[in-house]
């Protein structure tokens, strides 16, 4: 089973939304990288089991992103962020300043 981790930061998102159970597979399997045996025996379940809580989960949290949208809605903030922090490291140079702030602003209305 090939691990997608980008449900690491889905799960973080929405990891409050999930069962118990689903909740604690997906931790156990995205964030502390337990094997499947692993995770079964912690649980006291079959690998089955442990698959059938991942792929739920899984499921879930792409749904939940698709509904709401707040990891990438977080991901467009953060970039929108770095770009201005870059911006105003620039604003020392009187020169550009107008072109500049004219640049904040765009990038303002668009996060």
């Amino acid at each position: 089973m090939a691990k997608d981790l980008s449900l690491v930061i889905l799960l973080d998102f929405y990891g409050g939304l999930l069962t118990d159970k689903q909740a604690l597979a997906l931790d156990y399997y995205y964030n502390q990288d337990l094997s499947l045996s692993e995770i079964a025996d912690d649980m006291g379940i079959s690998r089955q089991g442990v698959m059938a809580f991942l792929k739920q989960g899984e499921k879930h949290l792409k749904s939940f992103e698709e509904k709401l949208g707040l990891a990438a809605r977080f991901e467009k903030i953060s970039g929108g962020l770095d770009k201005m922090q870059g911006i105003v490291s620039e604003l020392s140079d009187n020169e550009k300043k107008t072109e500049l702030i004219k640049l904040i602003e765009s990038i303002s209305e668009n996060v």
